[in-house]
């Protein structure tokens, strides 16, 4: 038969449980941790540890008991207090409550308890000796560089889902952008519509918490939506469209020369004072307003075609406007530009504008002093509704032409 020991209050410790008290006994970190900072770690990786928060509190209410803020060194990390005690301290939790919660702290491995032969908890001293019978918070301590990388995978994990959630919102937004554009140049389909219905599907389930696993559903849907617009819109019918409305907004363009130059007195060689990113003040407006701007009216195959430099530093497809969007923030820290400036066009040009804007500086790089500054410069006008992409965008395609 198996033999299962028990504490001198003749409560049976697992086997398990033993495992956890040598490992406490044996490997002791020599560094010190914070408490309340470890405490923080092991709630955002409680999921790891099989605890719940209400646990927590329990845990957070023993370790009010030990004096020092530092785990570790020479202390000894054994608390006394009695139920009645640790009942106070966690604003009248029933003691049953309490008791069932330690129980589970225990098991998890994070406590230990330390009986005295007739079960209170207390400490003793024998000269210079001490001996303290209670909770000993050795095995947390000793778990403290688990508990740290524990509480990294999880981070990583929300940071991954907070990116992919903004995919899928950019996605969402390309998705509506392209029906409304496909009902104007080929009307009477029903795609359009089965495209604005997916596209209002999924900003519904955007308002709710979603998993990566749902966030990747709708990502492949997206794409495969997407695709299924892009193939119908550049048809041949639709591409001839596309290049005829691009010839009459050039020639729109060039009948007001100034429109279509970048500005001129922050390029190199124009005779103008540097503008630089800390020298101007952050425009003001309603960022609400802001990020409801619609897309830009010039199609996506213009820009890509006008700014060929970027196939040299991003090596990504560029068929949809999100994806313009990843070029762009791929692009923006090379090109010496602060994310202060780059959130900042965001908020008054839109992302797709931003991003426009971004790429066509790409291609002029050496001809401008201060790309930050630049920036900059272009979001206070976009602030005070004067600045459209459109003119940078027929510059460098006139440009090309004319190379």
């Amino acid at each position: 038969m198996e033999y299962t020991p028990i504490s001198p209050f003749m409560r049976p410790i697992s086997h398990a449980h033993l495992r956890v008290i040598e490992r406490a006994e044996a490997s002791v970190p020599g560094k010190p941790v914070n408490k309340w900072q470890l405490l923080r770690e092991l709630s955002k990786a409680q999921a790891a540890f099989g605890v719940s928060e209400r646990d927590l509190t329990v845990l957070q209410g023993l370790l009010s008991f030990f004096p020092d803020d530092a785990l570790g060194g020479n202390a000894e990390m054994v608390v006394f207090p009695s139920n009645k005690a640790i009942c106070e301290r966690l604003n009248g939790m029933p003691c049953s409550t309490m008791r069932r919660h330690l129980a589970r702290l225990v098991d998890a491995g994070l406590l230990i308890r330390r009986d005295s032969p007739n079960g209170k908890r207390y400490v003793r001293k024998h000269g210079e000796d001490r001996v303290a019978f209670g909770f000993d918070l050795s095995p947390l301590y000793c778990r403290s560089e688990e508990v740290a990388r524990a509480a990294e995978v999880v981070r990583a994990a929300e940071d991954r889902v907070r990116r992919l959630r903004e995919v899928v919102s950019l996605m969402r937004r390309d998705l509506a952008a392209l029906a409304e554009f496909g009902e104007e140049i080929q009307p009477g389909l029903g795609l359009w519509d089965q495209l604005r219905h997916t596209a209002a599907v999924i900003a519904r389930a955007l308002r709710r918490k979603l998993t990566l696993e749902d966030l990747s559903a709708h990502r492949a849907n997206l794409e495969a939506c997407l695709d299924q617009a892009r193939n119908v819109i550049d048809g041949p019918e639709t591409e001839e469209m596309n290049t005829n409305d691009a010839r009459f907004e050039r020639h729109h363009h060039n009948s007001n020369k100034d429109s279509i130059d970048f500005e001129p007195a922050l390029e190199k060689g124009k005779g103008a004072a540097d503008v630089r990113e800390n020298d101007m003040e952050a425009p003001v407006a309603d960022v609400e307003e802001a990020g409801t701007r619609p897309l830009p009216k010039i199609p996506l195959h213009l820009v890509i075609a006008s700014c060929p430099s970027l196939k040299t530093f991003y090596q990504g497809e560029v068929r949809h406007w999100h994806q313009l969007f990843d070029a762009a923030c791929h692009v923006r820290p090379a090109m010496g530009i602060s994310a202060s400036a780059w959130e900042e066009a965001q908020c008054f040009m839109g992302p797709e504008q931003a991003s426009i804007v971004v790429v066509a500086m790409l291609e002029r790089f050496a001809d401008i002093r201060s790309p930050g500054g630049y920036l900059r410069a272009l979001t206070s006008k976009a602030a005070a509704g004067e600045f459209s992409c459109g003119p940078m965008v027929m510059a460098l395609m006139s440009q090309r032409t004319a190379a």
